[in-house]
C-alpha cells in the first residue's frame, strides 16, 4: 500500500518526504484554509507541493457544473505534470471526469461513499476513487466495511484503465491497518496519523533499553 499525505501544510509534506515513504499528497479546500491559504496564492501553493514530491498531488475543483469543473480542472492540470484533479462524486462530476479523461488528465473522484458511486466513478474514467472511512464512523456506520466493499467490487471488473482505491478520511493507524489488509491501493492520511503509524510503545521501550545497556558498555 502507498501512503499519501492528506494536508496542505508545506512543512508537514517536507518532513514526510524526508522519511522516504511518501508517494503523493491530497489536498482540499478545507486543508488549504487551515494553513491560511489565500485564493491568489492557491496555484503557487500547489506548484510548491508538486516540487517537493514527484508523486500525484490532488488539487480539488470547487465548481458544480460540468463545463466549469472541466475548465477548472484543465487549469489545475497546467500547474504541474503530477497534478491530479479532484472532482466530487455527482452527476456533473462524472460528466466532467469523462471530459478530463479524454484530455489525458488524471482525476481523483472524491466524496465517494458507496459501491455504485465507486463503479460509476471508475466507468467515467477516474484514475483514483476515494471512499471516505472516518465520515461513516462519524454517523455510527462502519466505514471500514464500506471501504472493503468498494475494494472488492472494483477488483471484479476491468475498466479499461488503471483505477486505484484511495482510503480517505483516515482517522487512525487502525484504519490504515484494515485498509492494507483488504488491499486498498493507497491510504491518504493526516500527518498525525502518519506519525502514529511509525510509533509503538514496545519500540520506544526497546530503544530505551538498548540505549541504557549501551551506556553500561560505555562506562565499563
Amino acid at each position: 500500500m502507498k501512503f499519501f499525505l492528506d494536508t496542505a501544510d508545506i512543512a508537514e509534506i517536507e518532513e514526510a518526504c524526508s522519511w522516504g515513504a511518501l508517494s503523493g499528497v491530497t489536498t482540499n479546500p478545507t486543508l488549504y484554509s487551515r494553513v491560511g491559504g489565500k485564493l491568489a496564492d492557491f496555484e503557487n501553493h500547489i506548484a510548491r507541493i508538486c516540487e517537493i514530491t514527484d508523486g500525484p498531488v490532488s488539487a480539488e475543483t470547487v465548481s458544480l457544473q460540468r463545463d466549469e469543473i472541466y475548465a477548472e480542472g484543465m487549469k489545475l492540470a497546467e500547474i504541474a505534470d503530477n497534478v491530479v484533479v479532484k472532482v466530487p462524486t455527482m452527476p456533473e462530476g462524472l460528466a466532467a471526469t469523462k471530459m478530463l479523461r479524454a484530455q489525458g488528465v488524471h482525476v481523483n473522484m472524491t466524496l465517494c461513499f458507496t459501491v455504485p458511486q465507486a463503479i460509476l466513478a471508475a466507468r467515467s474514467g477516474a484514475a483514483y476513487v476515494s471512499p471516505f472511512v472516518g465520515r461513516f464512523d462519524d454517523i455510527t456506520e462502519d466505514g471500514i466495511s464500506q471501504l472493503n466493499d468498494v475494494v472488492v467490487a472494483l477488483g471484479n471488473y476491468d475498466f479499461g484503465h488503471d483505477v486505484e482505491v484511495i482510503a480517505a478520511s483516515i482517522r487512525s493507524a487502525h484504519h490504515v491497518t484494515q485498509a492494507a489488509l483488504m488491499g486498498a491501493d493507497i491510504a491518504t492520511v493526516p500527518f498525525g496519523v502518519l506519525k502514529q503509524c511509525v510509533k509503538h510503545p514496545l519500540t520506544d521501550r526497546g530503544l530505551e533499553s538498548f540505549l541504557a545497556d549501551w551506556e553500561k558498555v560505555k562506562n565499563s
